[in-house]
Parts: structure tokens; C-alpha cells; sequence
């Protein structure tokens, strides 16, 4: 499974590409959708939506994993931030990947097991998880890394693999009678 894990924003989006299969990820690629300030936003996220296109047809994503929108004290980045995750859930669904979405504290959770771990050590437990040599850059890159990382690491678990065995769940047919 190839999962794209998108860190939403609107000056920078960051974006990890991830192979994962039960019990191991790899990284393929990641970096950071970069908007020039003094830009109107409009044409911000149109860029972001043609950068997207490019990430969609490069890697064939199964999966897009993006985080929740959390505000902090600033709402009018927050503003500008929500309508830039617009624009990437639309992109997702317009190139038909499915999307998955993760508060930050269950990517923490995920990725060291501890829904309140700093940001620093997301980062670190990251690096180690795939075997990398340094923490991706920019941070907004080495984020979606660890938002692909959380999807990989819940999705292909076998509490997954459990629940997608249950009656109900499209494996077996269930009878109305």
C-alpha cells in the first residue's frame, strides 16, 4: 500500500510518501508544497491543488492521510489553513484516493505511543520507525511523515486485519431475512 500523508497549510504544505505493508513502512519520498507570500490566496491554493495533481499522478497513492485542523491562538491563519485543506481533501477525491483523517494526538499515539508526546519526539521515534539517517526536513515534511506513518501503523495492524474478518464488513454477506 502507498500512502500519501499530507501536513495541511497554506504557505507550506508538507507531503510523505510511505510503502507500507503488515509490519513495515518505507519511505519514499517527502518534501513541501511552498506558496510565495505577497501571493493572493486563490491562486495559493490553486498552486497547491496543481502540486497535489502532480503528487496523485507520480505516486498513485492507495491512501491519503491528512491531519485534522487544529487551531491555535492565530484563527486567521487558521482560516487560511482550513480553506487550504479544502482544496487537498478535493484534490484527494477528485483523483479518487480514499482519506483518512488523524487528530494529532493519535498520530502521536501511533507513532510513540503516547498521545501527548512532544513534538520533538514524533519526530525522533519517526527517524528510528524508518530507519532513516536524519529527520525529514523541513518539519512540515518530517509531520506528514508522521501522519503517513500513523495511517500505515493503524491501517495495516492486525486489529485491522481482525476487524475486516467480521461479519458485516464486506468479506462475508449479510443476510436480511
Amino acid at each position: 500500500m502507498v500512502i500519501l500523508g499530507i501536513d495541511p497549510g497554506f504557505a507550506i504544505v508538507g507531503f510523505g510518501v510511505l510503502e507500507a505493508v503488515p509490519g513495515q513502512q518505507r519511505l519514499i519520498r517527502c518534501g513541501a508544497i511552498t506558496t510565495p507570500a505577497g501571493v493572493p490566496l486563490p491562486a495559493r491554493l490553486h498552486q497547491i491543488d496543481d502540486d497535489l495533481t502532480i503528487l496523485f499522478e507520480q505516486f498513485r497513492p492507495d491512501a491519503m492521510a491528512v491531519e485534522e485542523l487544529f487551531f491555535n491562538n492565530n484563527v486567521t491563519t487558521g482560516i487560511g489553513v482550513a480553506q487550504a485543506r479544502g482544496v487537498i481533501l478535493l484534490s484527494a477525491e477528485r483523483a479518487g484516493v480514499p482519506i483518512f483523517e488523524y487528530s494529532p494526538s493519535q498520530v502521536k499515539l501511533a507513532v510513540t505511543g503516547y498521545g501527548k508526546a512532544e513534538k520533538r519526539q514524533v519526530m525522533e521515534m519517526t527517524r528510528r520507525l524508518l530507519k532513516l539517517s536524519a529527520v525529514p526536513k523541513p518539519d512540515d515534511a518530517a509531520d506528514a511523515v508522521a501522519i503517513a506513518l500513523c495511517h500505515a501503523r493503524s491501517y495495516t495492524s492486525r486489529l485491522s486485519l481482525l476487524d475486516s474478518a467480521r461479519p458485516g464488513s464486506g468479506r462475508y454477506a449479510v443476510r436480511n431475512d
